[in-house]
């Protein structure tokens, strides 16, 4: 069964992005210190093209949920195949497309498999999955499509990840979930010459 999708951006009467660059000089005090201490942790620095510079309008916001990002990304339980796939699922239920292209290699880098990548970009169940990897679709899947999770996937997720991975696989859904969110409102654009890497679906009936 394929993943649903939203399709926030077919075509509508303006797709230029809404919020403008950020630049340090035109940052409020609050703004600077929020965004030299994201750059100062794992991530190395505060892109212009993310989630984040649209956060950073509200710096106590910014710094808040960055500090969550940072422990989901790079401190969870889950592997980084494991929790960047999960992100992919969320960028594909989500159409976000800059979610997508920043995690996508990232995904691959830790060893997802190319081809799983390229049927889920298409809203196909990957067929070349791991056993981990379908667990963490179909829990992913169930959450975005139902709000829910059966008792069967439940029990799958505990068993292969203990309690505190399926805290941590909600917590990537729910931050990742909001961060899409973020991207869609703002119609963050992608890098000149960049094509969207997900295509537009039609909800299933």
């Amino acid at each position: 069964m394929s993943i649903k999708t939203n399709t926030y951006n077919e075509p509508s009467e303006s797709n230029s992005p809404r919020f403008g660059p950020l630049p340090e000089s035109e940052m409020t005090e609050a703004q600077v210190k929020a965004a030299r201490e994201l750059a100062s942790g794992p991530r190395g620095r505060m892109s212009t093209s993310g989630p984040n510079i649209v956060l950073l309008r509200c710096p106590d916001l910014m710094s808040r949920t960055q500090k969550v990002g940072e422990y989901l990304r790079y401190s969870s339980s889950l592997p980084a195949r494991l929790s960047e796939f999960a992100i992919m699922v969320t960028a594909r239920a989500w159409t976000a497309q800059v979610e997508w292209l920043a995690h996508q290699p990232l995904a691959l880098k830790a060893g997802l498999d190319p081809s799983v990548a390229d049927d889920l970009a298409q809203g196909k169940r990957p067929a070349a999955m791991k056993e981990d990897e379908a667990i963490v679709y179909q829990f992913c899947k169930e959450l975005h499509e139902t709000k829910a999770v059966s008792d069967a996937t439940y029990k799958a997720t505990v068993d292969k990840f203990g309690e505190r991975g399926v805290v941590d696989l909600m917590g990537i859904t729910g931050y990742y979930t909001m961060l899409a969110m973020v991207l869609n409102v703002a119609r963050q654009p992608l890098a000149d010459g960049v094509s969207p890497p997900l295509p537009v679906l039609p909800p299933l009936a």
